[in-house]
């Protein structure tokens, strides 16, 4: 247990050491790259372990705020994504980040990540769960901003901040609500009084969710995640393919085993949360269509791949949705890295209209990119085929309708996937950018050979054994409807992408309400947001002016200055108005002394 407390606060030690002690130093980002290093060794000596320690950190009366670790396969599994991904992500941060100023500022808040992503998993108790949660918001906030310089940047930071911050205020209610249910905030002693009904326990279901919707990036709450892509890109394969994201879907598993399969199901709430999840799978899903920038189209993609796991856990299969949520960690984190690789390799370009070639120019980067795709299209025998098998198979046995909306996103996702690749990595150069690129560096590309080995094997027994709750029948083989859905859907899918795309240098379609993002983020900008803001400005104001100034400051300066006034004429300077104050002044105390 002197292991997983090592590996809790490792990163935050390291985080402190190089913000309080070598801040500028060239050494940071080994020091940061070490210790991402240790605790992924830490992890795997961890594997199979299994215990509960805690402390009690504040006392309130009979009530005791524990600071606890909860090791099960469920946590374990989910450190070696966690630090799997953020060790490769350190490693191609080395060269990716070279030569940028604030390299060390830069390590120092993926250590900060690190940390605060480690307590999400190990916490046994929700209050410690909500803690790193917040901290979790702060890391990325850092990190997403990391070039604050560009208003874009510190928009899209400030933008993801305030999104969570939304559905953080529904998940501290709900964590409040199950604690006056079950009288306790640990996980593991969690029990559901008769008395309590489905209702009641539904709705505070339903505000945990809140979190997951917004950490998650799940519909309405989903609009700051294509927006961090400003960050830069290995902030985006560390924070929004495999980890912060995938916290919501965690979490929510880790509430459903809490409160037990039985009693989950027959709540409403998960109905709502597998339809929420559905919905957001398909519209993300068809968002991508229309996006050219590179890390946008891999943005959407994962909204939509979250949505298919929420989707999992609302219909009680939370197995395969964390089975999914560690084949997609591998084979997106792959993506977002090759993404990297090949804007660093065609001078910060992102629009993928001025790609073009790059597997000829690029060939490690376009092989292992193409296996990733692979992966996450569902090829068959690839990692992601198992895991998004099994989540179709949970929708067509328990909503058909659902699986029917999985089955289209199943056309959806090959389709841009394919377009993406075909128009970034075949054909000709299609800019000067791209007729000028060469393969990146070995710390670049190691990485993503790593990774491109990991998105095929990753379903497979020998590996997916360290999968957090991977169903037993996962990385099976059957030849069934369901797979022929599935081949249908690839066949489609990736046809019509190839045979649209294929020598093109333009977008044939043009539809403005994928490409708008069915006007969302518009409608979020130029209603919500504004009105709110200009209503609080109102409200701002009259506070301001009427009570403060009006009332506050200003009657008193006022009353103050009418009594300076009344005063002031009584000192005129006249012998007999002083003769008739006197006088008046002696009848008055002549009146009080002898009538009163």
């Amino acid at each position: 247990m002197n292991l997983a407390w090592i590996l809790l606060f490792l990163p935050l030690a390291v985080a402190a050491v190089c913000q309080l002690v070598l801040r500028k130093s060239a050494i940071v980002p080994l020091v940061s790259t070490a210790s991402a290093v240790a605790t992924l060794v830490i992890s795997f000596l961890l594997l199979g372990k299994t215990g509960i320690h805690s402390f009690n950190w504040a006392t309130i009366g009979d009530f005791n705020l524990q600071i606890g670790i909860q090791l099960d396969r469920l946590s374990t599994g989910m450190m070696i994504v966690v630090t799997g991904v953020g060790t490769l992500v350190h490693i191609f941060s080395l060269a990716y980040m070279k030569d940028d100023e604030g390299k060390a500022r830069y390590f120092t808040g993926l250590s900060l990540f690190m940390f605060s992503m480690t307590g999400i998993v190990l916490a046994n108790n929700f209050i410690m769960t909500f803690i790193f949660w917040e901290l979790v918001g702060l890391s990325s906030y850092l990190l997403i901003g990391h070039w604050y310089q560009k208003d874009s940047a510190a928009d899209a930071a400030k933008k993801a901040f305030l999104c969570n911050r939304v559905g953080d205020f529904g998940f501290m209610i709900g964590i409040l609500m199950l604690w006056g249910i079950t009288g306790t905030l640990a996980f593991s002693d969690m029990e559901v009084p008769a008395a309590v009904s489905t209702a009641t326990l539904s709705a505070a279901v339903l505000c945990i969710f809140c979190g997951a919707i917004g950490k998650s990036a799940q519909l309405p709450l989903h609009v700051w995640l294509p927006d961090a892509m400003e960050g830069p890109t290995p902030v985006s394969a560390l924070i929004h393919a495999a980890t912060m994201v995938a916290a919501g879907v965690y979490m929510l598993f880790r509430v459903q085993l809490s409160l037990g399969t039985e009693v989950f199901e027959g709540l409403q709430a998960s109905a709502i949360i597998a339809w929420t999840g559905g919905i957001t799978a398909l519209v993300a899903a068809l968002m991508a269509i229309q996006q050219d920038d590179i890390k946008r189209v891999l943005a959407y993609s994962t909204l939509s791949q979250l949505g298919y796991m929420v989707m999992a856990v609302g219909l009680v299969a939370g197995e395969a949705g964390m089975f999914h949520l560690f084949t997609h960690a591998w084979f997106k984190a792959l993506l977002f890295l090759g993404s990297g690789a090949v804007i660093h390799a065609c001078h910060h370009e992102q629009d993928i209209w001025k790609m073009g070639g790059l597997l000829k120019k690029m060939p490690i980067t376009g092989i292992t990119f193409f296996l990733g795709f692979a992966a996450l299209i569902a090829v068959p025998f690839t990692s992601g085929f198992f895991s998004k098998e099994l989540i179709l198979e949970a929708a067509h046995e328990k909503q058909p309708i659902l699986f029917w909306i999985a089955a289209f996103v199943a056309v959806l996702t090959p389709f841009y996937m394919t377009r993406l690749f075909v128009v970034a990595f075949l054909g000709k150069a299609k800019s000067a950018n791209a007729d000028h690129a060469h393969e990146v560096s070995p710390l670049m590309f190691v990485p993503l050979v790593i990774l491109a080995v990991l998105a095929v094997v990753g379903g497979y027994g020998f590996v997916n054994s360290f999968a957090p709750a991977a169903p037993g029948h996962a990385g099976e083989f059957h030849l069934n409807f369901l797979f022929w859905v599935s081949a249908i859907a690839l066949v489609v899918g990736a046809g019509a992408g190839f045979i649209l795309y294929a020598g093109k240098d333009k977008d044939p379609l043009s539809i403005p309400l994928l490409k708008n993002r069915f006007y969302i983020d518009g409608f979020y900008d130029n209603y919500i947001v504004r009105y709110f803001q200009d209503a609080f400005a109102a409200i701002v104001h009259f506070f301001d002016e009427f009570l403060i100034n009006g009332l506050l400051v200003g009657g008193l300066s006022r009353g103050a200055a009418s009594t300076g006034n009344l005063f002031r004429k009584l000192q005129s300077g006249q012998l007999q108005g002083y003769a008739f104050s006197f006088g008046l002044g002696v009848i008055l105390v002549i009146y009080f002394t002898v009538f009163l």
